[in-house]
């Protein structure tokens, strides 16, 4: 699941790239077009329509109790990882698109900056050349040797990583990164896979079970997917209210999200199960499709307004966003439900 996850991410967002060069998209809009063709909706929908599939009579899943299981499991899976790639992924490719603008501004001056420093260097290697030179010619008057010193090499070694590094985590949002979505994903993962801590906290016999309850009574039984669905409605609202974006971009990342990605997933799936990377089970044949179908995920209007503190250039980022979720959720409403038909027809 993790390699088909990220398999949706790195098709995506080279579909993305075709349709900013097909469209000639604006400079801004560049990196969160190539976001909402990568990252799909692996949260909320999913937790609500696989459920409820596993619940309808003749459901090609198997008995309701045990669908509804390991469909939650699927799912939960689904979207930890999806987590993890919205915020390392698809907002670095934002903010990298958000400041592209600002970077070439400050091109010029920075190929002067490298020119002066290469012309200063050039210049003082000369006059150690020449030192060098007349060391030789005296060479009765001394006879220690002159070269660099390995000392010296060092330190520029040393100078040129504490740059690099500096560089890295000056660029790097790490505190939008590690957003608490992530770090619930993290905590997650150590829970399910070191024994000890699992032991703690899972199960009814559990030591610390009520944190367990406390937690699906938050998160997948009542509050959190009311919740996400009511905040979906509220940012698709804002597509009422926003500018105006170009038709063929909002065709574009429709016809990626709901006809290319999902033609590209069955294949992908079908190609898997026939060399035998995936398992005969029908439930999870299927989620792995669906991924494939998801509309954008609405997290990237979160993610567009983070880069937005960025660069100002890119602040009416978040208002189109909004306006393209609002079409890509309502086209999908019909193609979702195509695609989840096609889906259970394809592993019943």
């Amino acid at each position: 699941m993790p390699l088909n996850i990220l398999l949706t991410y790195i098709v995506g967002s080279f579909l993305g790239w075709e349709i900013n060069k097909i469209t000639k998209s604006p400079q801004h809009l560049k990196g969160l077009v190539m976001g909402l063709c990568a990252a799909g909706n692996l949260g909320s929908l999913p937790f609500v329509l696989v459920p409820a599939i596993c619940r309808e009579k003749g459901s090609p899943f198997g008995a309701p109790d045990s669908c509804h299981k390991y469909a939650m499991a699927y799912v939960s899976l689904s979207m930890a990882i999806g987590a993890i790639y919205l915020w390392s992924i698809v907002y670095n490719t934002v903010r990298v698109s958000s400041t592209m603008i600002n970077e070439v501004i400050n091109v010029n001056n920075a190929n002067f900056d490298e020119e002066t420093s290469k012309a200063l260097q050039e210049q003082i290697n000369s006059e150690f050349d020449s030192e060098c030179t007349s060391a030789t010619d005296h060479a009765n008057e001394s006879s220690l040797p002159c070269a660099k010193t390995d000392k010296q090499g060092k330190v520029l070694i040393l100078d040129t990583i504490k740059k690099q590094l500096y560089s890295f985590f000056r660029s790097s949002n790490l505190k939008a990164i590690i957003a608490p979505s992530t770090t619930a994903a993290i905590v997650g993962f150590i829970i399910g896979l070191v024994p000890p801590v699992q032991k703690l906290l899972v199960g009814a016999d559990a030591p610390l079970h009520v944190i367990q309850d406390s937690a699906l009574l938050l998160g997948c039984r009542e509050a959190a997917v009311p919740i996400i669905i009511l905040t979906v409605g509220g940012n698709l609202l804002k597509g009422l209210r926003g500018p105006g974006v170009q038709l063929s971009l909002i065709l574009g990342i429709i016809a990626v999200r709901s006809v290319v990605l999902p033609l590209i997933g069955v294949l992908v799936i079908k190609g898997a199960i026939h060399l035998g990377f995936v398992h005969a089970d029908p439930l999870y044949q299927f989620i792995l499709l669906l991924q494939y179908a998801l509309p954008p995920a609405i997290n990237i209007v979160h993610i567009s307004h983070l880069a937005g503190t960025i660069t100002q250039i890119f602040g009416s980022g978040q208002s189109e966003c909004a306006v393209i979720l609002l079409w890509t959720y309502s086209v999908s409403s019909v193609t979702l439900t195509l695609w989840s038909t096609f889906f259970m027809w394809l592993v019943a």
